[in-house]
C-alpha cells in the first residue's frame, strides 16, 4: 500500500534525530498504527563502560541501501509510510543513533516491517560504529575489544 503523494522519509544526519517529526510525517488519517524503534547509546559494552560512539558510513551506499530497505517494505508488508533517520558522528550515551517509523491500517504489519527495517540495517547497511572507553576505543561488531586495564592486570603473568 504505497503512498503515491507524499514518500517516505530516509536520511542520514548529523544532527540529533526529531523523533516527533518521522513520526508526524508517517502518520495519517487511514493508518491505525505507527511502531517506532528508537536505537540509542548505551553506557556500556562487552563489560567496558562506554563514553562516547562514533558512527561513520559510505554515505552515498548507506542511503541507497537504506532505500532498498524501505522498498523492500512496501513489497512484503501492508504499510502505509516508512520513515528512517541514522546519525553519523559522535554520539554521547543516551542520544538516538537510528530511529525508524511505520505506519499501516493495522499493528501486525506495522511491527513485522519495523522489526524487519532494524535488522536488515543492522545487517547490510555501511554504516560502522567506534566506541570509545576510558582505556581505547574499538571499531564494534568487527573485533572483540580486549579486557578492561583492571581485569588484565589482575592476571599473573605466564
Amino acid at each position: 500500500m504505497t503512498n503515491s503523494i507524499q514518500p517516505d522519509l530516509l536520511a542520514l544526519v548529523r544532527d540529533p534525530i526529531d523523533q516527533d517529526a518521522l513520526i508526524g510525517h508517517v502518520r495519517a488519517a487511514e493508518d491505525g498504527a505507527v511502531v517506532t524503534f528508537d536505537g540509542c547509546v548505551r553506557n556500556h559494552s562487552q563489560g567496558r563502560r562506554t563514553l562516547y560512539l562514533d558512527y561513520e558510513a559510505y554515505e552515498s551506499m548507506a542511503l541507497e541501501k537504506i532505500r532498498e530497505i524501505a522498498a523492500q517494505i512496501h513489497e512484503k508488508f501492508p504499510v502505509h509510510l516508512v520513515a528512517m533517520a541514522h546519525r553519523l558522528g559522535r554520539l554521547e550515551i543516551g542520544e538516538t543513533s537510528v530511529f525508524i517509523a511505520v505506519s499501516s491500517a493495522h499493528r501486525p504489519a506495522a511491527f513485522d516491517a519495523c522489526r524487519f527495517a532494524i535488522d536488515t540495517l543492522k545487517r547490510t547497511v555501511p554504516i560502522w560504529k567506534k566506541e570509545y572507553f576510558e582505556d581505547g576505543a574499538v571499531w564494534a561488531d568487527g573485533e572483540i575489544p580486549p579486557a578492561p586495564l583492571e581485569t588484565r592486570a589482575a592476571k599473573p603473568a605466564s
